[in-house]
């Protein structure tokens, strides 16, 4: 399979990675935030034990950076997101929210703080680079807002730390989680981050300048093939298992924070205001109707993730739907995060999901599924 076979046109971007990846045996693409993105590399059950049990290297170049600088930076940042910045310290990373007037969330992205007035919003998938430019536009803030030459991959997985030592020498196993640092590899400028989409021990690596993507992408490969090192594609089953979050699938435009049990992520007490603020202050008062929850549907192994999502009845009555579903094969398990009525999400409540095959029993369960207090990922 060549590179050039591929093509839905230019508006769909290809990633400094694209051609590597396809090198190294990427064969299937979706698309995420207007750019293609691997999502197959063979076998998604090979792929999940790459990554648990060694490390894998992932193109999330698709992750793309909205950077807001200038004298009013942290304020504008502020007004984006519910969560409490005032404490965020140059270098530090944050998971946010940031949501509209209604208190839906538009995006969940990473936080990166790189100076006083200079900060990258790492997205899920979703145009916020166009929100914030609206935003700014009435604010009276004096922001520039811009899309940096940035191009995230994730190294992730238990060898993962091996890697980054081998690559940038011992002082890189003192990056702490949750924090950055900005590098140089080989004369590549990048910056380097303790996060990741897996809930296991892992890296991102940000390249700073897309004409070195080759170059970077064989270098990571070449120093890993010692450790066990495997191209890979971020795995459903795994993010399943951790309860992260996939923006589209499990929230969306009209699902709010509390709804998902994110209340940590808001803070309605802070002096600054952020959008949003009035409408999760009512939320917060009433009280949600609905709530996410984890579910082990029993059935066969699924086949592969869910394309839609599937109905949860109780007693003849439609009380939610599954949001993201998948076999773990560690677990011996389907497991799902759903969204359900409060009146039928406390734990051990059985369900009927229906399937494409038919309707099958359910069980609201605890998550995550696996590691809950992520110590793998914060080790």
């Amino acid at each position: 399979m060549h590179a050039d076979e591929f093509g839905f046109g230019t508006q769909i971007r290809k990633s400094p990675y694209f051609d590597a990846t396809v090198r190294w045996g990427a064969q299937g693409f979706s698309v995420y935030n207007h750019m293609y993105i691997p999502r197959d590399f063979g076998d998604p059950e090979q792929n999940f034990w790459n990554l648990v049990n060694d490390a894998i290297l992932c193109d999330v170049a698709v992750e793309r950076q909205v950077e807001i600088t200038g004298p009013d930076a942290a304020r504008f940042v502020q007004m984006l997101t519910p969560r409490n910045l005032s404490k965020m310290a140059v270098g530090q990373c944050k998971y946010i929210l940031i949501t509209n007037a209604d208190g839906g969330i538009l995006n969940d992205p990473i936080l990166l703080r790189l100076a006083e007035n200079h900060f990258w919003i790492s997205l899920a998938d979703s145009d916020i680079l166009l929100w914030a430019q609206g935003v700014a536009v009435n604010s009276g803030l004096d922001v520039q807002i811009g899309e940096p030459d940035v191009s995230p991959l994730q190294l992730q997985g238990p060898k993962s730390g091996e890697i980054m030592r081998a690559l940038f020498g011992d002082s890189i196993m003192d990056l702490k989680y949750y924090w950055l640092r900005e590098m140089t590899l080989d004369g590549i400028p990048l910056v380097v981050s303790r996060t990741g989409w897996s809930s296991e021990l892992g890296y991102e690596i940000y390249l700073r300048d897309s004409s070195y993507g080759d170059m970077l992408w064989e270098r990571i490969m070449a120093t890993g093939m010692e450790f066990g090192l495997k191209p890979g594609h971020t795995s459903s089953i795994r993010r399943i298992e951790g309860g992260m979050l996939s923006y589209h699938a499990d929230a969306d435009i009209k699902t709010n924070p509390y709804e998902l049990g994110l209340d940590r992520l808001v803070d309605l007490e802070m002096q600054a205001d952020f959008i949003g603020k009035a409408a999760l202050t009512r939320i917060k008062a009433a009280g949600v109707q609905r709530t996410q929850v984890g579910i082990i549907i029993a059935s066969d192994p699924i086949k592969g993730p869910n394309t839609r999502f599937w109905p949860i009845n109780h007693a003849g009555e439609t009380i939610g739907k599954v949001t993201s579903a998948v076999y773990s094969p560690r677990l011996e398990r389907n497991i799902a995060l759903a969204m359900v009525a409060i009146t039928h999400a406390a734990i051990g409540t059985e369900l009927e999901v229906v399937l494409p095959s038919g309707p099958v029993t359910a069980t609201v369960v605890e998550r995550p599924f696996y590691d809950p207090k992520k110590s793998l990922a914060a080790a």
